[in-house]
């Protein structure tokens, strides 16, 4: 067994995870109860040794021994479960403030948030990866789409092949689709991308419509859309038996959805403004940032075009589709699109918890869709979401059992990123000057 662990390390290098850990990094949360997210339960008295950035140890706290040298964190009465990720996030353009960029990154971090799938590309993208990867930059683990393929950018079938080739040499890890791709773009695209070997995900051009995307073997599903569309629900009610065939093809396409229900509401204006100018979070946000949303709301509000009663049943109809696809067995993974319109990144998850649980889903069925589900959905990739043995050690400490209320979230004891611990001192002092610098 010991040979074994002190190989781990070299087995996922090869794999091509992440760079060796310093070997004498050991780190032991002592005496805590474990969610491990591989089913509903909680494994009480638990010691979980991490050495490097894997977890090498998880057992009943007498039986597991804990190195002279390690870091030993008090974990009596507290609770360990694995670290979250945000399946829709972006990052800042080229030519950013890079104290913008490195506090954006670290809002994330503070809210336990340390999986990113960043869902549209710049110039200088797959450098941050790297550099986060390597641990020059203090930021979650990155996953990424490339630069999208719209209307806008693609202009024939062949431009399209030539796109994803393009994207799969240079290393992205999906392609990012955006509307107003014609069918035969969009087929050449998804061909090609099944040639290669890369994902496609995102939104459904008008010219495609859902049900050929999930022919096709579209990825992921972004912000529900396509589903509104197909089942009429921008128009009027939906059809229940419309309703129920749609889920089936979901879930027997093995396509996986991204609701981001909380932006939605605010991109239909169906919440008050002063409400979201009220959000504490905005604070960690550059203020001609937080200007350019209020702005961006006010206009909305006061278009002519703007069906406050459309609006309205749009979001309802939302709640009824995610709710559906939940108890139907669809793929549900968690992500917010922050930053974007009042979607402060890491803090917007909160708001997203609440959107889902209200759309019926119980808190190991919101946590499940940001911790295992993602590992399933990265398998091959790496190792990660749930709390074992050579998991990534990416992890949250709680102070309250977070399958009873996911409100534990909003203020964990720490969070640990690829095995550096940062605990809650370190973070409540971080996002306080985050906080001072942009106030002044």
């Amino acid at each position: 067994m010991t040979r074994l662990l002190a190989l781990l390390p070299l087995l996922f290098a090869l794999t091509g995870s992440n760079p060796l850990p310093p070997p004498e990094t050991v780190t032991a949360f002592v005496g805590v109860h474990v969610v491990p997210m591989d089913s509903e339960r909680v494994l009480e008295n638990q010691t979980v040794l991490v050495r490097g950035t894997r977890i090498v140890a998880v057992g009943e706290a007498g039986a597991v021994r804990v190195p002279a040298d390690a870091v030993r964190i008090d974990g009596q009465g507290r609770y360990l479960m694995p670290g979250l990720a945000e399946m829709h996030g972006h990052l800042l353009p080229p030519g950013a403030d890079p104290a913008d960029v490195e506090n954006l990154l670290f809002l994330y971090l503070a809210n336990g948030i340390t999986t990113v799938r960043v869902m549209l590309g710049f110039e200088n993208s797959l450098e941050l990866r790297a550099k986060t990867s390597r641990g020059e930059l203090l930021g979650p683990t990155f996953y990424m789409a490339g630069p999208g393929f719209s209307g806008s950018t693609i202009n024939s079938p062949e431009e399209a092949e030539a796109r994803v080739r393009s994207q799969k040499a240079a290393g992205w890890d999906l392609l990012k689709v955006f509307p107003g791709l014609t069918r035969e773009e969009y087929d050449a695209m998804a061909r090609t991308a099944h040639e290669v070997g890369i994902r496609f995900a995102g939104h459904v051009p008008a010219d495609v419509g859902l049900r050929h995307a999930l022919e096709m073997g579209q990825d992921t599903f972004d912000h529900l859309d396509g589903y509104v569309e197909y089942l009429g629900g921008d128009r009027g009610e939906i059809d229940d038996a419309q309703l129920a065939e749609v889920v089936r093809l979901t879930r027997e396409a093995g396509a996986w959805v991204v609701p981001t229900m909380a932006l939605w509401e605010y991109l239909f204006g169906v919440v008050e403004p002063e409400t979201l100018q009220a959000y504490p979070e905005l604070q960690y946000m550059p203020p001609g940032q937080v200007e350019a949303w209020v702005e961006n709301y006010r206009r909305r509000l006061a278009s002519p075009d703007r069906d406050a009663a459309a609006a309205q049943r749009v979001i309802r109809n939302r709640m009824r589709i995610l709710r559906a696809l939940h108890e139907g067995g669809a793929g549900i993974l968690m992500g917010t699109d922050s930053p974007q319109l009042f979607s402060v990144p890491g803090f917007s998850l909160h708001r997203e918890l609440e959107r889902m649980t209200a759309a019926g889903m119980t808190p190991y069925d919101v946590l499940r869709t940001g911790t295992y589900n993602v590992g399933a959905y990265f398998n091959g990739k790496d190792t990660f979401g749930t709390v074992a043995v050579g998991r990534r050690a990416d992890l949250i400490l709680l102070e309250g059992n977070p399958l009873e209320s996911l409100d534990h979230l909003r203020r964990p004891a720490g969070v640990m990123v690829r095995g550096t611990w940062l605990p809650r001192e370190t973070i409540q002092e971080r996002l306080a000057r985050i906080a001072a610098a942009y106030a002044r």
